[in-house]
């Protein structure tokens, strides 16, 4: 008779190898651990008991007329005991791996280091393991419960708002989550509009996930969806719609593919490096140039050059 943890480890690399939904009556056949002769209610009632494992284990495990897939996106180990310090390091070591164009994982680092820096946004964590933009207090709670109601497959309500201080309730059917500079992102069908969208964390409030039939999901994400396909730059996200052109210094130039992620068109130009960009939030474009440089000088457009030197002499007023 086979041990349950073998039956529950080939339970789940049978799910994961499946290149389609499975029945039941195709677990059965195949997974080594359940008997064939077997009585059909016992072996349901095992199957169940199963399934509840390794969901409890970090295993999501979509359910659709019958079949059964196991959703890779959002599936996660189990809870790991790590120091603050211990997840500091791990951060540290991920994003330098991120920042290397030869490393061949990086959209499975960039979604583990997601999951990682869930457990640990809202505790108080070594300035180190934190990045300029990351809002612990603002994004910690949202986040952990949209990754729940992700794994669930609940829909969630939520009052958004965008970068022109406009507020709208959206009703949205989480499909993913993902970290990008210390910003949290929600990639989400919006139910009115019927299109995927791209919300940040930091500007929802309000939010609440369907209470009903909490064991029972809301929707289906479609077999296709991959949340690497969604991950910008942070001023690629908004209602703006623009190119920047950057010049990046020589002594930068060695970090420009790493520090671009592959948006937009490099060019050289001499010894520096010319970058033309897509962009859709000015303010954060200026934002990330300042928090990104020395090294790099916006050139167009003009009317955004101008709007820069500005800020900085503003800047250079209020501290002398």
């Amino acid at each position: 008779m086979t041990d349950p943890v073998e039956r529950l480890v080939n339970l789940a690399l049978f799910l994961a190898s499946a290149t389609r939904p499975v029945s039941a009556e195709d677990i059965r056949a195949n997974v080594d651990g359940y008997s064939a002769g077997q009585d059909s209610d016992a072996f349901l009632r095992m199957f169940e008991r199963d399934k509840d494992l390794l969901r409890d284990a970090g295993f999501a495990i979509d359910e659709a007329d019958g079949r059964y897939r196991l959703d890779a996106a959002s599936t996660f180990a189990s809870d790991v005991d790590l120091t603050a310090e211990e997840v500091a390091v791990i951060r540290v070591v991920g994003m330098a791996l991120l920042d290397d164009p030869s490393f061949p994982f990086a959209d499975d680092l960039r979604l583990a280091l997601a999951k990682l820096a869930t457990s640990f946004e809202a505790q108080e964590a070594p300035v180190v393991m934190r990045l300029a933009a990351e809002q612990p207090a603002l994004q910690g709670a949202a986040v952990a419960a949209l990754d729940d109601a992700v794994t669930a497959r609940k829909r969630v309500t939520f009052c958004y708002t965008n970068q022109r201080g406009e507020q709208k309730t959206h009703e949205v059917e989480p499909y993913g989550l993902f970290a990008r500079d210390g910003w949290w992102y929600l990639v989400a069908r919006d139910i009115a509009l019927d299109e995927m969208r791209v919300y940040a964390v930091a500007r929802t409030g309000d939010l609440s996930v369907n209470a009903k039939r909490p064991k029972s999901p809301d929707f289906v994400r479609p077999a296709d969806f991959d949340v690497a396909g969604f991950i910008r730059l942070p001023f690629q996200y908004g209602s703006e719609e623009f190119e920047a052109t950057v010049r990046i210094a020589p002594e930068q130039a060695w970090r420009a593919q790493a520090l671009t992620s592959g948006a937009g068109t490099l060019e050289p130009s001499g010894r520096a490096v010319v970058w033309r960009v897509a962009v859709r939030d000015s303010s954060r474009l200026l934002r990330w140039l300042v928090e990104n440089g020395p090294g790099l000088e916006l050139i167009e457009p003009e009317s955004l050059v101008r709007r820069s030197r500005e800020r900085m002499v503003e800047t250079a007023a209020l501290h002398g």
